[in-house]
């Protein structure tokens, strides 16, 4: 029998109250609490956020203040650099290729709440992978939905809303985003 931890990385419904599910989260906002305080210039900056992302290749960059759920849901390719107040609900994987950049207050919601009122009234949610290819570009204040892909080497427009996968060499913009032109 699967836990809910293992449920929330299946993309299966599972519940965000269970003691497992909620002592990750609790985990993630202490780190994320201490990391507002630093720079990444900071003594201290590396070690909290190997802590916080595990795996995060040491020429990838996070700038706080950032914000997480989970953080072990963070997969980033060398020399990922995220700029300022990004915002990333990793209940499913968020997974960013390398050379990728993301502007500021970026946000990534990989978690998906039932449609149905009745059962939305029960601590439970689903996650739907989000996945970036190599050599993005993704401007300030982009919102990427639960499920999107995005190709490699796009461009999405400061602003944006990608609701659906954009294939790659594109240049997406708009709410909702779409392929305004191929690179």
């Amino acid at each position: 029998m699967k836990t809910e931890l293992e449920k929330m990385r299946s993309e299966e419904l599972y519940s965000f109250a269970d003691a497992e599910v909620t002592a990750s989260i609790v985990r993630a906002q202490k780190l994320c609490a201490r990391l507002r305080m630093m720079s990444i210039h900071d003594e201290d900056y590396r070690k909290l956020i190997q802590e916080l992302i595990p795996g995060i290749p040491d020429n990838s960059t996070i700038c706080p203040p950032f914000h997480c759920d989970h953080g072990h849901g963070i997969l980033l390719g060398e020399n990922v650099f995220i700029n300022y107040n990004a915002t990333m609900l990793d209940s499913a994987y968020i997974r960013i290729g390398k050379n990728t950049k993301i502007g500021p207050n970026c946000q990534f919601y990989s978690v998906n709440h039932p449609l149905d009122y009745m059962e939305r009234r029960n601590p439970q949610e689903t996650g739907y992978p989000i996945t970036i290819g190599e050599d993005c570009w993704i401007a300030g204040g982009v919102i990427i939905c639960p499920g999107v892909t995005i190709g490699h080497r796009c461009v999405i427009a400061a602003g944006s809303v990608v609701t659906k996968d954009i294939p790659d060499d594109s240049l997406a913009a708009g709410c909702p985003a779409v392929v305004k032109r191929r690179l």
